[in-house]
């Protein structure tokens, strides 16, 4: 008990004897103090006295899929930073292969009783995917906020970067510059975001052809090879990595991006100003989506009445070195003519 005081004094910079007071439900302290206390213990993993177990700590969950795909990172630092600010610890849970799942990740924040939940990309995105965790959520009466396009059904505020105006810039780009062959690039049939891209990309062209695969360079790179057996010659991807798999797929078959194939990509994470070519692609407004998150979720901490309709955010088009003219026919020999390296 002894040493419990002192890390958690030492943690907020208090005495022990404050941090007893607060433990013990005594008055005395004021409740920025108390809260601080009430934090750090739940920072530090000691379990609160009893009495203090229904009170919500000043934690806030930030779940997402993974951190390869630089945009999530990205989402994080932005959340992380403008929950800080109003005085909210954030906890990252990132999922990874075999380990602890989304719905586990619930479970131990529930355990914990955080303040909220930001979620990044999650199973609320796939149709086909269990939901059952959410409705946990739903019955604690937990703030939450979902980024980017989830199943319907799910009365969560969610804040969403426009998918469909997303496609329209990029397909408007490619048939500017002659593409008539052009393909999607997408995630799991199921994700919602790649089927409202997928909607919006038919609208302007009913013929457009389209790929699904999962959110990897190497799933981009797999997805992109059967479309240039088809002789596409221009792609829009539904991420940076899908674009650099894509990429990758037209320099084995020995084109050049962009003089033989265009290559688009999503989301504008760290660096693809520097790849070579530089990447044409779409920008998230991650600043703008990641402030809109905190400012929703804390107005549900507090008792604010909040809409929970979506709330979407313009993307731009970001034109780089990866999209050119389309080539004229003959520049492209037929794909049984090129060998992989």
């Amino acid at each position: 008990m002894t040493r419990r005081l002192a890390e958690v004094a030492k943690k907020v910079g208090v005495s022990e004897a404050t941090v007893s007071r607060v433990l013990n439900g005594k008055p005395g302290v004021s409740d920025a103090t108390r809260a601080a206390v009430l934090t750090a213990l739940d920072v530090l993993g000691y379990e609160r006295p009893t009495q203090l177990r229904g009170e919500r700590a000043r934690l806030v969950g930030m779940v997402m899929p993974e951190l390869q795909n630089p945009i999530f990172p990205a989402f994080a630092e932005v959340v992380g930073g403008a929950l800080a600010q109003q005085g909210f610890t954030p906890v990252l849970c990132t999922q990874t292969a075999g380990g602890v799942s989304e719905a586990d990740y619930v479970e131990l924040l529930l355990q914990q009783h955080v303040s909220g939940v930001v979620f990044f990309g999650g199973l609320y995105a796939q149709a086909e995917s269990p939901h059952d965790h959410y409705a946990r959520l739903a019955e604690r009466n937990l703030p939450t906020v979902l980024m980017n396009a989830a199943i319907d059904h799910l009365d969560f505020p969610r804040v969403s970067c426009d998918d469909a105006v997303a496609v329209e810039q990029a397909m408007n780009h490619l048939m500017s510059l002659g593409h008539q062959r052009i393909a999607l690039v997408l995630g799991p049939p199921d994700h919602v975001p790649s089927r409202r891209k997928l909607a919006a990309a038919r609208r302007v062209d009913p013929s457009v052809t389209v790929e699904h695969a999962l959110f990897t360079l190497e799933g981009g790179q797999a997805a992109a090879s059967r479309l240039l057996s088809k002789g596409i010659t221009a792609f829009i991807c539904a991420s940076d990595l899908l674009a650099l798999g894509t990429i990758r797929a037209a320099r084995r078959r020995r084109l050049s991006v962009p003089e033989d194939v265009s290559v688009i990509g999503y989301d504008d994470s760290s660096l693809m100003n520097c790849t070579e070519p530089p990447l044409t692609t779409v920008r998230q407004p991650i600043e703008a989506m990641g402030r809109a998150a905190v400012d929703l979720l804390a107005g549900e901490i507090s008792g604010a009445k909040v809409d929970h309709d979506e709330l979407f955010f313009e993307p731009e088009l970001v034109v780089r070195g990866s999209t050119g003219p389309a080539p004229h026919a003959a520049r492209i020999p037929h794909p049984e003519a090129r060998t992989n390296v």
